[in-house]
């Protein structure tokens, strides 16, 4: 197929041992360094993909025994405790076809490729459980109804909510392992530009810092030098927006949840409008007070993901696609340009 564009932006141990006896079910053995520690904060940092709350809330409804008894949310785990945790399937869930706007790239009999806009959830979760991303597909491609999962129906990967660009979704169970597969083997084209606080020395380079759950904030991710798990981003300077700014070209050689945006943070070039890793609405308003203009335009992070390139499920060809910059993100640019430092 070649390129096809789109107008646009050219550790074990014993501490750690667990055993998993189903698909569904986890075994933990307490050790002396845990021996004191609330259940549910002992489970949290044993299952990083659950919350606290999540956590808690299987605790109370009897999905969590210690030595094969019940146990309650306050208990302080002791050296020998068998803690098990059993994952309860989900809920069975019709999801509707719904209006939700996005920009198709391309589609054919395997897959379809969009432009997301900024502010789409992807998939339902708690809190989101209309007008998704997943809802518009329903509408727009009738045949996707339980691939990849019920919940998440031709979802091959995901980017934040704030985050705009471009995106594939499978359109069978069999394209959707194979697009999935790529991912995994990290052999996918993914380049994102981030408008950044501040300018790099440097014009380009590579941040390789392990990532992983914020130990006291769940929903947050942090540098885990010790225990995360391995990532890897390369950037490179593009334009010096105004002196106090930057856009960079980022490139994602692994994928973990928030990798870029915690990744450039820790750099000291946080993106612009990041409010969990970056600055606050309070921070616009101290530095631009004669500019309420500008900082009205600050409604989101602006991070954008411009280019997805992969192999072809059905031609074995390489294929990539591009997304253009949304107007959000180039009119803060075009504002930002006038100002100086």
């Amino acid at each position: 197929m070649g390129t096809l564009p789109f107008n646009g932006l050219s550790p074990g141990g014993l501490r750690n041992r667990v055993t998993k006896e189903e698909e569904s079910t986890f075994h933990f053995d307490v050790q002396d360094q845990d021996a004191g520690i609330r259940i549910d904060l002992f489970l949290s940092a044993r299952m990083e993909s659950l919350s606290r709350s999540r956590i808690q809330g299987l605790i109370r409804e009897g999905f969590v025994r210690v030595n094969d008894g019940a146990t309650k949310t306050s208990y302080g785990v002791r050296k020998g405790d068998r803690v098990l945790l059993k994952l309860p399937p989900p809920e069975p869930c019709i999801l509707e076809p719904e209006p939700v706007a996005f920009e198709p790239i391309y589609e054919d009999e395997s897959f379809v490729v969009l432009n997301k806009p900024p502010g789409v959830v992807v998939h339902p979760a708690p809190g989101h459980d209309r007008g998704t991303l997943v809802h518009g597909l329903l509408r727009y491609c009738r045949d996707l109804s339980g691939i990849g999962g019920i919940m998440r129906p031709g979802i091959v990967h995901r980017l934040d909510k704030e985050t705009s660009g471009v995106m594939v979704v499978a359109k069978s169970d069999r394209v959707h392992r194979f697009l999935s597969g790529q991912f995994k083997a990290r052999s996918v084209t993914k380049s994102y530009v981030a408008l950044v606080h501040g300018i790099p020395k440097d014009t380009c380079g590579e941040i390789d810092l392990a990532l992983g759950r914020h130990p006291k904030r769940r929903k947050e991710i942090s540098v885990r030098p010790g225990g995360g798990k391995r990532a890897i981003t390369r950037w490179e300077k593009r334009l010096d927006v105004g002196g106090r700014f930057s856009l960079l070209g980022v490139s994602p050689k692994t994928g973990r949840t928030h990798q870029i945006r915690v990744h450039l943070s820790h750099l000291g070039h946080p993106i612009v409008g990041d409010k969990v890793y970056g600055y606050r609405q309070q921070w616009w308003r101290k530095n631009f007070p004669r500019d309420p203009e500008t900082v009205r335009m600050v409604t989101r992070h602006m991070l954008h993901a411009a280019v997805l390139g992969f192999v072809h499920p059905e031609t074995q060809e390489y294929c990539q696609f591009e997304a253009p910059m949304p107007k959000d993100m180039e009119s803060l640019i075009e504002a930002l340009g006038r100002k100086t430092s």
